[in-house]
């Protein structure tokens, strides 16, 4: 029997190779226990500061920057812990592009139109007045060139960026008196977000970019007269009610929102690859959440404003919505005649919409056909 061994592991040699059968009839040397090398990327421990612009209480935005440091780590098995610290815990709120350019801080869970005092354009890669739905707008910006030319400019600051949450329309407006004409808006001193300020400021209107928890303070002393902040979850959870009862929609100036995670390129360059991916896909995964989320919530919150605190909700005619159409147009004329930045900008991004046009009209449909009925 011991001199059939050899003929066996022939045969044996032979079947497996014509059933592509790996490994088979030979003995498998035993493994040494694995131990991974001090520079493998599952070996490293790695911890970021993460200063978000909107704390964890404000609905949809906060906890979407710890949902995404929760997953990060636990797609790391704890190995890549990211700190969520409140707005202003260790930098002024709207100084956090220094801030993560100098390396003072990691990251920052923020927007691009808050930078905007740094580059005007800048907002375009949060929301664009009278701008595409999200489909259109992440085409632009992912497919188009919209990120490559936000990455252009933050690559000037030793900066890079990932889109890391969106969310849907937002009301356009808390206004303490019904705005019954446009005349009215004449004078007052209002709390306007990103390019739509630029629409507002040629109706007569004042006004001032403030972060998300200096706004009810400003509009309660009377600093400001009016504000837009972002959806009624969000707007509730100010307390705007409190100040203002006339809520105004549509969301002409913010369709469609997007937000940021900004990262000091050097810092982001020395993680392991697998953990550079992690992070991209963590802060992309937020984009479908909150998007999904901030639909999912907004008509509740409404009911609650109209029966519980009284809200009046009202529409801007649509003489008001052409009137701020026109100023719009209006305002890409004139900034892009004194910002070559600017121009570059919304000609591509308007290209791009021209190009789109040809689907996206072609599938544009009514609410309804059915009439009366």
């Amino acid at each position: 029997m011991k001199a059939r061994k050899p003929l066996y592991a022939a045969l044996a040699a032979v079947v497996c190779a014509a059933l592509g059968l790996a490994g088979c009839g030979r003995e498998e040397p035993k493994k040494a226990a694995e131990v991974p090398k001090a520079d493998a990327p599952q070996a490293q421990r790695v911890t970021w500061r993460m200063q978000s612009a909107f704390g964890s209480q404000l609905t949809h935005l906060g906890p979407s920057g710890q949902r995404f440091a929760k997953d990060v780590e636990e797609m790391t098995d704890g190995r890549f812990q990211i700190k969520f610290h409140e707005p202003g815990a260790l930098v002024p709120t709207l100084e956090c592009f220094d801030a993560a350019s100098k390396g003072s801080v990691e990251s920052c869970w923020t927007t691009p139109g808050f930078h905007a005092g740094k580059y005007p354009a800048l907002a375009f890669f949060t929301t664009v007045p009278f701008g595409p739905q999200f489909g259109e707008f992440f085409a632009w910006k992912i497919f188009g060139n919209g990120n490559k030319l936000r990455a252009e400019i933050y690559a000037k600051h030793d900066l890079v960026s990932f889109d890391c949450f969106a969310i849907g329309p937002e009301t356009s407006g808390w206004f303490r008196t019904e705005i019954k004409s446009l005349e009215q808006l004449k004078g007052l001193k209002m709390r306007f977000f990103g390019l739509g300020a630029k629409v507002m400021q040629k109706q007569g209107v004042s006004t001032q970019l403030l972060a998300p928890a200096d706004i009810f303070p400003a509009l309660e002393r009377g600093v400001i007269d009016a504000t837009e902040f972002s959806m009624p979850t969000m707007d509730i959870k100010q307390g705007f009610h409190q100040v203002a009862k006339f809520n105004y929609f549509p969301g002409w100036h913010q369709l469609v929102s997007v937000s940021e995670l900004l990262i000091n390129k050097k810092v982001f360059d020395s993680l392991p690859k697998s953990y550079q991916r992690i992070v991209q896909v963590a802060a992309g995964y937020q984009v479908m959440y909150t998007y999904a989320e901030s639909e999912a919530m907004q008509f509740d919150a409404m009911a609650e404003m109209q029966t519980k605190h009284k809200v009046q909700i009202k529409r801007w005619s649509d003489k008001d919505i052409a009137a701020f159409e026109k100023a719009w147009r209006e305002v890409i004329v004139e900034e892009s005649a004194k910002d070559p930045l600017f121009k570059q900008i919304a000609d591509d991004y308007l290209a791009f919409r021209k190009k789109y046009a040809i689907w996206g009209e072609a599938q544009t449909m009514k609410a309804t056909y059915l009439g009366g009925q």
